[in-house]
């Protein structure tokens, strides 16, 4: 059966879903622009049209990933409910849950850019967005008056830092730390940032 005929946009989303695919399971240094293109049975030749090179395939596909998650926390602290609602459950959204393949997406991406500066970038730009994020709901908080918080901004350094900590030891060493466990210091933790008691962080946010 003949192949659908894309547009480019469609066909770069494509190819960029692909290579998203083949870096979770070779890895970033492994991955090949010939697997890419054998997993959607196209030439090297048409993947090497839209991204000239490996390095800006790689670079453009984790950006695609970047923006899909960041539309997701988005759309999670933009609800129409309490700062601290939607605190805990960017939190809790963030932590890694099943097979994880997005937090080792990242683990990728975060040991590549140590090389690559192109994907440092975006590692680096997705970072500072989350924290931004994070920053303007903790500072909405503190002006409704559900919270103290004295440095809003250092607030989501830490929470993050913890996060992405926890998240490494899930993903990279399996049973080392449960979901339930690393909810409960995360909880911990953002109450204690917050100025509340674990108790009143739960309680408001059902």
């Amino acid at each position: 059966m003949a192949r659908v005929r894309l547009s480019v946009a469609e066909r770069r989303e494509e190819l960029l879903r692909a290579a998203i695919e083949q870096i979770e399971v070779r890895g970033v240094a492994a991955v090949r622009i010939a697997d890419v293109a054998s997993a959607l049975g196209v030439s090297n030749a048409l993947v090497l049209y839209h991204f000239s090179t490996k390095e800006k395939l790689v670079a453009a596909a984790f950006t695609y990933a970047a923006e899909d998650d960041l539309a997701r926390l988005r759309k999670l602290l933009g609800r129409r409910t309490t700062a601290l609602k939607r605190l805990r459950a960017a939190v809790r959204w963030y932590a890694p849950t099943g097979q994880a393949k997005g937090w080792r997406l990242w683990i990728e991406g975060w040991a590549a850019s140590l090389r690559e500066p192109a994907l440092r970038d975006v590692t680096r730009d997705l970072d500072k967005q989350w924290k931004a994020a994070l920053t303007e709901v903790v500072a909405q908080g503190v002006a409704a008056g559900e919270f103290r918080c004295p440095d809003p901004a250092a607030t989501a350094l830490r929470l993050t830092a913890l996060l992405d900590g926890l998240a490494v030891q899930m993903t990279a060493y399996e049973g080392a730390l449960s979901r339930a466990r690393m909810q409960e210091w995360v909880d911990e933790a953002l109450a204690r940032e917050l100025g509340l008691e674990r108790t009143e962080l739960t309680a408001a946010s059902r």
